[in-house]
């Protein structure tokens, strides 16, 4: 499996790119190719891993405050060459932290949409309260205004990832609405209801709250909501765990409870940081896609190669794609 790195975009630079990168390389078996400024690549490169990783040199790339539609014509962006790598079959799979407009809008126009797929869809995994069970939500942001067709193909498609890369055999799909009856929801929600029902997997509307009770393997909205319910959790998340560190320094008895319990703590942080789950792929597109946080770390991007191979060894674009062929609409 050749993998393509883009080393450019991200808010730390390229030191946490190459880092996950080395980490990665122990566990698995891939070929790696780093795209981006070589000079600052190498500096962090081990000599004894030079001949293992391929770097592409290139200056430009696309910042978070640029345009995304400026990145169909900058050819010489990383983002541009590490897509075309991919086009041409020179690579399998990409991950990216760099401007998520720019890797999406390029996925779509360079390497095309899958036939049948109306519009591709970030899939991103939450925690849920039973351990070792998450939950999909798609889309998380590539979409912010959608049509009813479109949440439908989101379903299909969460539905073949669930399957093939979580391993669930029978994925349970609803669509996330302001109440679990049949007629609550907005317009969209709505006119989408019906559209779902026609298949086995649909369970009907859930609320937000069951995105992580674990009652649902994947949750179906749109991508402004998508996006707001990521942020939301994120966020969430790193307040309590603050809210907690105050608390516990308030008491000699805490902090030593605190002691006893580090095993614990360290658990519960690894199952809510955003860092352990890598990166969300963008299905729909001909190829593996994995699109990272901006504010990725070593091992953010370590658990992105992952999900890249695990995405490639499960043929998610190819059961997409049969899915679509297959099933009637």
């Amino acid at each position: 499996m050749k993998i393509v790195l883009d080393a450019m975009g991200g808010d730390y630079g390229v030191q946490p790119i190459v880092e996950g990168l080395i980490s990665a390389l122990k566990k698995e078996n891939f070929s790696p190719i780093i795209v981006g400024d070589s000079k600052e690549i190498e500096k962090f490169v081990p000599q004894e891993l030079k001949s293992k990783i391929q770097v592409i040199h290139c200056n430009d790339y696309i910042a978070m405050h640029d345009h995304a539609s400026s990145a169909t014509k900058r050819k010489e962006s990383s983002i541009y060459v590490g897509m075309e790598l991919l086009r041409e079959g020179e690579a399998d799979a990409i991950v990216s932290a760099g401007h998520s407009g720019a890797t999406m809008s390029l996925a779509t126009l360079r390497l095309g949409r899958i036939q049948g797929v109306s519009r591709p869809a970030i899939c991103t995994m939450m925690p849920t309260s039973i351990e070792g069970k998450y939950s999909l939500i798609l889309d998380a942001g590539a979409n912010t205004d959608c049509k009813p067709e479109y949440l439908l193909d989101f379903a299909l498609m969460g539905y073949e990832y669930a399957k093939g890369v979580m391993g669930i055999p029978h994925p349970k799909v609803g669509l996330l609405s302001n109440g679990e009856e049949d007629i609550k929801g907005n317009e969209l929600t709505k006119e989408t209801f019906p559209l779902l029902k026609n298949y086995d997997f649909f369970i009907g509307n859930v609320e937000g709250k069951n995105i992580f009770d674990g009652s649902v393997d994947v949750v179906v909205c749109d991508g402004f909501i998508g996006n707001l319910v990521l942020k939301s959790s994120e966020g969430v998340a790193s307040a309590i765990s603050k809210m907690l560190k105050q608390e516990i320094k308030k008491s000699i008895f805490s902090m030593l409870g605190a002691m006893l319990m580090r095993n614990a703590f360290k658990a519960l942080k690894a199952r809510t940081d955003h860092s352990e789950y890598g990166g969300a792929p963008l299905l729909g597109v001909n190829k593996t896609v994995i699109i990272s946080h901006g504010s990725s770390n070593a091992r953010a991007i370590e658990c992105a190669i992952y999900q890249a191979i695990h995405t490639l060894k499960a043929n998610v674009c190819d059961k997409i794609r049969k899915s679509f062929e297959s099933i009637e609409r």
